[in-house]
């Protein structure tokens, strides 16, 4: 489609232009049965076949081995910063938590409501433009769980190698990375992830936990924020939000046929290339925030010399159909995600724009 936006939203996020289309092709009568997926019961084997079909396309792309339960659950990442301490967190135990930036801070914020929490590593004084080193990792001996942010979507940094945390079972926020490369899920406890930047749209949750981690919360917990009821109903305890987990399946499946996860890595390691080289050999025009060594493949954030000029360049970037190339309001400056769905064309039209703008501006 010629008019479709230079899309470089952080969440929610583009979409392949196929599942969309298919999705608008299956909207008003799925698959024959005369009705939208979204007027079925969820209780229905049509529904159901969706459902479980979705959860053997993560096991699959993911690799996720026997052991691990698969969830399905509302509320998205930030329902999750409660989930965990309140189901993992045991009497005596001791939260700890790798202080990355934005995202990072939240999980701690909530995790301090339910016990006690420790700072394992932090890179706030570096301005959270890096990723601690497993050096720097100091995990608590009596850690009931590591947490860590595998990619800040605000401050554009990601971690490249994950750290081993021996018994101590590790969890990540895995939500503006999952399915960006290949993962070894055995190394985790739990990942979780909400859908609307890699996945599929807003309103879905993906939970994959190691089955030796669902049990009794030590504190009451209410029966939609438990584990275990979750896994013990195949993610339909309540009516799910059906129609986020059948495009979930649709993206799922493209990402099937780019050629699994490690295809989609190389695309989107061609496409950070192209992005970063555009600023590193701007001769200091446009300044990328993230240390080189922790530079995200997903969110690409970059300043120029004045807030002034931010905002001009977001102006008439705007103007030639690109959008959400402002950095978030926390911080300022400006970012491109460039998640699996954004085209390489969509690059290589803003590294031209780029360098036009810094013709004129420069």
């Amino acid at each position: 489609m010629a008019n479709r936006a230079y899309n470089f939203n952080a969440g929610p996020a583009a979409l392949p232009l196929e599942v969309l289309q298919q999705a608008q092709e299956e909207f008003v009568d799925f698959r024959g049965n005369g009705m939208s997926l979204m007027e079925m019961s969820h209780r229905g084997a049509v529904y159901e076949g969706v459902h479980r079909e979705t959860e053997q396309l993560l096991r699959e792309l993911l690799g996720i081995p026997d052991g691990y339960k698969v969830l399905f659950i509302q509320g998205g990442a930030s329902t999750q910063f409660a989930m965990v301490p309140m189901n993992l967190l045991q009497p005596g135990k001791v939260a700890s938590y790798i202080d990355t930036g934005s995202w990072a801070g939240k999980a701690i914020k909530e995790a301090k409501l339910f016990g006690q929490t420790a700072i394992a590593a932090s890179s706030e004084k570096d301005k959270y433009n890096r990723i601690p080193s497993a050096a720097e990792l100091q995990i608590a001996p009596d850690s009931a769980y590591v947490h860590l942010t595998s990619n800040e979507t605000i401050e554009g940094t990601q971690w490249q190698e994950y750290p081993d945390t021996g018994s101590v079972p590790l969890v990540a926020d895995m939500s503006s990375d999952i399915l960006c490369r290949p993962l070894n899920v055995s190394k985790f406890g739990l990942i979780y992830a909400g859908a609307q930047k890699n996945l599929g749209p807003s309103g879905v949750t993906i939970v994959i936990i190691r089955e030796d981690l669902i049990g009794n919360p030590s504190m009451p917990v209410p029966t939609m924020l438990r584990y275990d009821t979750h896994a013990k109903n195949d993610s339909l305890y309540n009516t799910p939000p059906t129609f986020a987990i059948y495009m979930t399946n649709l993206v799922l499946k493209w990402v099937k046929a780019q050629g699994g996860a490690a295809a989609v890595e190389k695309a989107n390691r061609a496409k950070a290339k192209l992005l970063y080289e555009a600023i590193d050999q701007s001769g200091g025009f446009y300044r990328g925030f993230a240390d080189p060594g922790s530079r995200s493949i997903m969110n690409v954030t970059f300043r120029m010399a004045s807030e002034e000029l931010e905002k001009l360049f977001v102006k008439e970037s705007e103007a030639e159909g690109f959008v959400g190339l402002k950095g978030h309001r926390s911080v300022g400056g400006l970012r491109a995600s460039i998640y699996n769905a954004v085209p390489l064309a969509s690059v290589q039209a803003l590294v031209e724009f780029m360098a036009e703008f810094k013709r004129r501006h420069g």
